[in-house]
């Protein structure tokens, strides 16, 4: 047996199917979907986070409303200004939410990328570079 014949077949990129190569872009522009869907749900879980976060909230008292948002002011003790969603274990679980979020999205992202070379390179008529 020759070491030709033991070596493993790789796929000769001129001779892939258009099928092949069809499947491949499908697939690659499903992960970029996916990849953007995660980053606008990562941004609205930001969003919400800054909002419970920073936004005065509870009844109308003088100028204003009279329970202040976790970072912009001390926490008030009035009954009224105990939000569940302004606590912060509900905070901290949305800052997780977020957090996955966002690295679910970073790494569909990357993986679409990935994707994306791959299909390029397999294209019938593209040289690879080396």
């Amino acid at each position: 047996m020759t070491a030709d014949a033991r070596a493993p077949q790789t796929p000769d990129p001129a001779t892939a199917s258009p099928r092949h190569a069809e499947q491949e872009r499908r697939r690659t522009r499903r992960i970029e979907v996916w990849s953007i869907a995660w980053g606008l749900l990562a941004l609205v879980i930001w969003g919400w986070f800054a909002f419970l976060m920073l936004v005065d909230y509870g009844p109308e008292f003088g100028n204003g409303p009279m329970c202040r948002g976790p970072l912009v002011g001390p926490s008030s003790e009035d009954v009224l200004c105990r939000d569940p969603l302004r606590q912060w274990p509900a905070l901290l679980g949305i800052l997780a939410l977020a957090s996955i979020a966002t690295v679910t999205a970073a790494a569909t992202t990357v993986y679409a990328k990935v994707l994306s070379r791959l299909a390029r390179r397999d294209e019938p008529g593209v040289r690879p570079q080396g």
